[in-house]
């Protein structure tokens, strides 16, 4: 038979260790709070324009970035930030935290597509402070490249890029980002999605999305998730000039703009791969 001093003493305990849960529980829920603020400050910061701001409507960053599990402390690797579209969340998202690295094509000295962009984007990286901890490495498509120091990313990112890569460049790419993840490291990836069934050639721009997780689990990934976030019914994926006839290249200018506008921008797979 338990003494009055052994039920007080239990009584205490328990107590004790509901208090030690239920503020382990606080402390989880204001970190998850803290990641939250710091990625909703970076979409909405004034660094970003209102042109770019409005594509958030189609693109989705927070649900996106969210379902990849992305967290201000990671190491992250953007490939190919091209214009810098995510690189305006992701850099001050990270600064101060984490690390973000912007795999980037070089700049070999030549007057060309790889070496323009890669000087446009270090112009936009010192055009302000938020970019200041922002890392470029070299990526150069279909050959082998360090993204990052060998195992040391959380997170690889490729947002809209699988289809300039070809099979091969695809396959490659995804080697490099398994090299640079840690092990339980994501790779995300966002496509323009082919749907079953539709000739490739008919329409230009889209990537399947049955090739593309076959292609990651080549390279020893394995699908955890996919994600309808940044899905959109309304494309009929075949036009005149492919993808690029919708928003926001309308590559067609004016002819039909209003048709495609509101279509929006493009159908998109939403895929989270592990290593």
């Amino acid at each position: 038979m338990h003494t009055t001093a052994q039920t007080i003493k239990k009584v205490f305990t328990a107590s004790i260790i509901s208090a030690t849960l239920l503020c382990s529980g606080l402390v989880s829920a204001h970190q998850d709070v803290a990641h939250q603020s710091q990625l909703e400050q970076a979409i909405a910061g004034e660094h970003r324009s209102a042109k770019n701001k409005a594509r958030d409507e189609f693109r989705h960053p927070k649900e996106t970035l969210e379902f990849f599990g992305f967290k201000p402390s990671m190491t992250v690797v953007e490939i190919t930030p091209g214009g810098g579209w995510y690189t305006e969340i992701l850099a001050p998202a990270i600064k101060g935290k984490g690390k973000l690295y912007g795999a980037h094509y070089p700049d070999t000295g030549e007057d060309n597509y790889y070496s323009n962009s890669r000087k446009q984007l270090v112009a936009m990286l010192a055009s302000n402070a938020v970019f200041s901890e922002v890392e470029l490495t070299n990526f150069v498509p279909r050959q082998a490249s360090e993204l990052a120091p060998a195992g040391t990313a959380d997170l690889v990112l490729t947002f809209r890029n699988l289809h300039n890569w070809r099979d091969d460049g695809v396959e490659q790419a995804f080697k490099d980002a398994y090299k640079a993840l840690k092990k339980g490291g994501v790779l995300g990836v966002v496509e323009h999605r082919l749907p079953a069934g539709v000739d490739a050639e008919k329409a230009k721009g889209y990537v399947s999305q049955s090739k593309t997780i076959e292609q990651a689990k080549a390279a020893g990934f394995t699908l955890a998730a996919s994600s309808e976030i940044n899905a959109n019914a309304k494309d009929s994926v075949i036009y005149p000039k492919g993808v690029w006839t919708l928003p926001p290249v309308l590559r067609l200018g004016e002819q039909d703009k209003a048709k495609y506008m509101a279509i929006g921008e493009s159908d998109r797979m939403t895929l989270k791969f592990v290593k």
